[in-house]
């Protein structure tokens, strides 16, 4: 695995994976996810999930307009759930059936939004 820093992350851009490439394992996928703050690893090791909230409507939307041109940029698509005023993010790598290093690569770029 290459640098384990957040620093790392950010400065990473997501690779193209196919169908022999494992997913992470539970020890380094809870490694990676203490780099990203708020991000959850799920019970089995398979994706990673945070809940973002905000005033308003507006804001909901320009937030999920600025993910979604980092899922753009990054070709790595979360799932998306949006209401009024909050958004939950989830992301896995359906390529490895699991999470890789992108799922992290994405959440440190989406945190630093708020940076």
């Amino acid at each position: 695995m290459s640098d384990s820093s957040l620093t790392s992350l950010l400065q990473e851009s997501c690779s193209a994976l196919d169908s022999k490439t494992p997913a992470l394992n539970s020890s380094t996928a809870h490694q990676l996810g203490e780099l990203v703050d708020g991000w959850q690893v799920s019970t089995d090791s398979n994706s990673i999930t945070k809940q973002f909230k905000f005033r308003n409507y507006y804001e909901t939307i320009a937030f999920v307009n600025s993910v979604a041109g980092i899922a753009h940029q990054q070709d790595h698509h979360p799932t998306l759930n949006v209401s009024y005023n909050q958004c939950l993010i989830t992301y896995n790598t359906h390529s490895v059936n699991g999470l890789s290093r992108n799922d992290f690569i994405c959440a440190a770029r989406i945190n630093h939004l708020f940076e």
